[in-house]
């Protein structure tokens, strides 16, 4: 059990590591409100172009009476509105860690930097990076929908329905955020999908005290663009337990001599670091 609370702890370290960086917390937020107008632009219309979609896919009630025809395409209107919000909701994380992937890894690096040791990088072009990340989390999409479908269906059942399967689809929401969160840092460090589900897999209890706490939050409007930079943050520290040994060896290492806890201490976003091709510099602690 102590798990649990070993990861709600790297949960509040990455809110706190952003908190002392300042900038890298604005340089984080950006993707996360580039990604929240998108979609609420999205979902503003479908609000207003759902009950013309409903009366196109349901000719046969035109000729319906009243009330049945406005209660069954407002039903309908409805699912589809929900339907829409839901798909928001599940992809949101996955699109902005999309969008921002120079940033994320940029602020991944940053924590790595500042906590010491080596700070991998996967060696690969941006282009052949994006496309991973792509493809990753096209298969944990598919995973969550598979699940979320399979839950929406044992819904159904009396009292189980309605106590046991919400907390089931939490730890499941919980276990997948974590796994997209985490990639940022783990692609890096060369650990394949197969690989770190394994990794997530073995400390469960883990994954669950670190994505819990961060899907009941993001169920709250906005939360989640204003604390995706600092999960990433507790993410690169996770991390860094759960694959300290992660074969880097054909990736560079960059370093710099760190200078304290605050945002002097911290490289500029965005700034190029240093590649040494000799030994890396000595890290102390932030």
């Amino acid at each position: 059990m102590r798990d649990l609370g070993t990861g709600f702890g790297y949960l509040v370290r990455g809110q706190r590591w952003v908190g002392r960086h300042g900038r890298w917390y604005g340089f984080g937020l950006l993707p996360g409100l580039v990604t929240l107008v998108l979609y609420a632009g999205a979902l503003v219309g479908l609000a207003y172009g759902a009950d013309d979609l409903t009366a196109w896919a349901t000719p046969f009630a035109d000729d319906w009476s009243s009330p049945w025809q406005g209660l069954f395409r407002g039903f309908l209107t409805a699912l589809v509105f929900a339907l829409g919000l839901f798909l928001a909701v599940i992809t949101f994380t996955a699109v902005t860690l999309l969008i921002g992937q120079p940033f994320y890894e940029s602020l991944s690096e940053e924590v790595d930097r500042t906590e010491g040791g080596k700070v991998p990088t996967s060696g690969l072009p941006y282009w052949r990076e994006l496309w991973i990340s792509a493809r990753d989390s096209l298969r944990i999409l598919l995973r969550v929908v598979f699940y979320g479908i399979l839950l929406f269906a044992l819904g159904f059942l009396p009292v189980v329905g309605q106590t046991v399967v919400p907390v089931i689809g939490v730890c499941v929401s919980g276990f997948f955020l974590t796994e997209e969160l985490t990639a940022v840092a783990l692609q890096r460090r060369r650990v394949d999908l197969k690989k770190r589900l394994e990794l997530l897999r073995g400390r469960r209890l883990l994954v669950l005290g670190f994505g819990v706490p961060l899907t009941l939050a993001y169920l709250v409007p906005f939360v989640a663009v204003f604390l995706m930079p600092g999960a990433v943050a507790g993410a690169t520290l996770m991390a860094r337990e759960l694959a300290p040994d992660a074969d880097d060896s054909e990736a560079s290492h960059s370093g710099a001599p760190h200078s304290g806890a605050s945002d002097s201490g911290a490289s500029e976003p965005g700034t190029p670091q240093k590649r040494p091709d000799s030994e890396p510099y000595s890290f102390r602690k932030d």
